[in-house]
């Protein structure tokens, strides 16, 4: 423990000795900071790892990779979550919905100057479906191929109008063929990365990477020659988000309009974006005794969100019971789910545990003549540990369950998480549209234990649940696809493959004391977050140094 604390402080001090030469006050300072704009991020620990393989099986990679690798796609979250064209020109299904033509933009090139063309595409394409264990994006095309040099189709083996979600993920981008076909991609790190982004690696530190905008980026030119990327955490970012040395932050922020805002309305601001998606409970479907939609339902109604999200100082956000947003998806939600939060029903749960066959000895459930201990695995790099203790404190309240806490590092979580090893844990859940939401269920992401999985790392396997994600690809017109999205929320409700908790937001702190022309929650067309990809170029290109 000790050792740790000492560690991050250095971390800490080296930051603040890397900003030592942007503080502002200085005239260096002021003409340097007149292109350079400084990221504080504190959600990926105080240590960077260079490591440009985005698809590579490391689970340590360096950071803001999305901002030199693109994909075909992005989200449109000021538009209901569609997905729009990005590096493609268009994106067109047949009217069977099985053949997706790609149009490629003309004028996209690669760092090092080499044109992006179909055979890069196809290349990058096919790797998830030739390399499985690269398959990050969960894709549910089966073949890609080149029509010329500027188009390119991917075929589906069924109609899949709502899978061009796939498209736009971070874990499929176009990559350049001429330097990546010649690696190991299993062992290589990719050190000096070449993409169709904005921005090249120019320097790389521990705690601090210094990316430079490209003169030839297709998209514009990027009003900041330097964007620096800096490795703090949340307590550290708010004193540097106050004093200037810090203009962007993804923090979570409690008390942020009195201690942030109010201290110069005008520069500091505090924002909320909603995802789309939550934070929820997934059960290991795969083994007793989470494959008992009985015992799942017991511990869903004994989860207390409002607590969890006071613990949180997020009040307000408690997810509802489906999954879906209402900010997002209110017109796509079943009327008897719409601003419904679960709250703790002791009964109902106490009656679902009575249902399921088991009996609590000890706090162990027993059923068969086997025993079960539960536990709960979580981000302890997120500070999570408070609100795991406010559901466990409840199981064994309403339930008499005892469920052990099992934080671990965000790595070595998601590791367990991909391989199953795991009996609840917690992770994000949503996407674009309702599919892009409820897709990660289907059937054919599902890995055997010990076996990495994509996604669907609760191992959901359910026939109607499958059954209803094949219609929703099949639909062309919005009401079937209401219809069949209304169908699976009750899946979710009833059958509880996940709980959700609360509602996620995208959190983006500004000190606009450098950098004008930032986007507001009331008018936006792209989120301001600094990991969103294309979302994150287009709010760059937005900025102006200020006067």
């Amino acid at each position: 423990m000790r050792t740790s604390r000492i560690a991050a402080a250095a971390a800490l001090a080296t930051a603040a000795l890397a900003l030592a030469a942007c503080t502002p006050g200085t005239a260096t300072n002021t003409a340097a900071r007149a292109e350079t704009l400084i990221y504080g991020k504190s959600d990926g620990g105080t240590t960077y790892v260079r490591n440009y393989n985005v698809l590579g099986p490391a689970t340590e990679k360096a950071p803001n990779a999305e901002l030199i690798y693109e994909p075909l796609a992005r989200i449109d979250y000021a538009n209901g979550a569609v997905v729009e064209p990005w590096l493609a020109e268009s994106l067109q299904f047949d009217e069977a919905g099985t053949a997706l033509t790609i149009e490629l933009r003309p004028d996209v090139t690669f760092s090092d100057g080499e044109t992006m063309d179909a055979d890069d595409v196809v290349y990058s394409l096919s790797l998830p479906l030739e390399r499985p264990e690269l398959n990050l994006a969960g894709v549910t095309y089966e073949a890609v191929s080149k029509i010329d040099d500027d188009t390119v189709q991917v075929d589906f083996a069924e109609p899949s109008f709502a899978a061009l979600n796939q498209f736009a993920s971070s874990s499929l981008p176009v990559v350049p063929e001429h330097i990546w076909r010649d690696q190991d991609l299993m062992s290589w790190t990719n050190p000096d990365p070449v993409g169709t982004g904005p921005f090249t690696v120019d320097a790389f530190a521990a705690q601090q990477v210094t990316l430079k905008a490209r003169d030839d980026y297709w998209g514009g030119q990027m009003p900041m020659t330097y964007l620096k990327v800096l490795a703090t955490n949340g307590e550290a970012v708010k004193a540097q988000l106050l004093r200037g040395d810090v203009d962007w932050a993804p923090a979570s922020w409690a008390g942020a309009e009195e201690e942030f805002v109010a201290q110069n309305p005008e520069t500091n601001l505090y924002q909320l974006y909603a995802t789309g998606g939550a934070y929820s409970m997934m059960y290991n479907t795969a083994q007793p005794p989470f494959d008992n939609a009985d015992l799942r339902r017991a511990l869903a109604l004994s989860i207390p969100r409002s607590d969890i999200t006071a613990t949180l100082n997020r009040p307000g956000t408690e997810a509802g019971p489906t999954g879906l947003v209402d900010q997002i998806y209110a017109d796509w939600i079943a009327p008897e789910y719409r601003g419904v939060v679960q709250d703790v029903d002791a009964a109902a749960a106490q009656a679902a545990l009575a249902a399921s066959g088991f009996t609590v000895v000890d706090g162990a459930l027993e059923k068969d003549g086997q025993r079960y201990s539960p536990r709960l695995s979580f981000n302890q790099d997120f500070g999570w540990n408070a609100y795991a203790d406010i559901m466990i404190n409840s199981w064994k309240s309403v339930l008499g369950i005892s469920v052990a806490p099992a934080g671990a590092p965000g790595a070595t979580l998601y590791d367990q998480q991909k391989t199953g090893d795991f009996d609840l844990t917690i992770a994000t859940t949503g996407g674009a549209g309702v599919y892009g939401v409820y897709g990660f269920l289907d059937s054919r992401y599902v890995e055997p234990l010990g076996t990495a999985a994509a996604t669907n790392i609760g191992r959901w396997n359910d026939p109607e649940t499958d059954r209803i994600l094949s219609d929703m690809t099949r639909a062309a017109d919005e009401e079937t696809l209401r219809s069949l999205g209304q169908e699976m929320q009750r899946i979710v409700v009833d059958e509880v493959p996940f709980s959700p908790l609360y509602n996620s937001y995208w959190f983006v702190d500004v000190n606009a004391t450098h950098w004008t022309g930032w986007p507001t929650p009331d008018d936006f067309d792209a989120v301001p977050f600094p990991s969103l990809g294309p979302d994150t170029v287009r709010t760059l290109l937005s900025l102006k140094p200020a006067s």
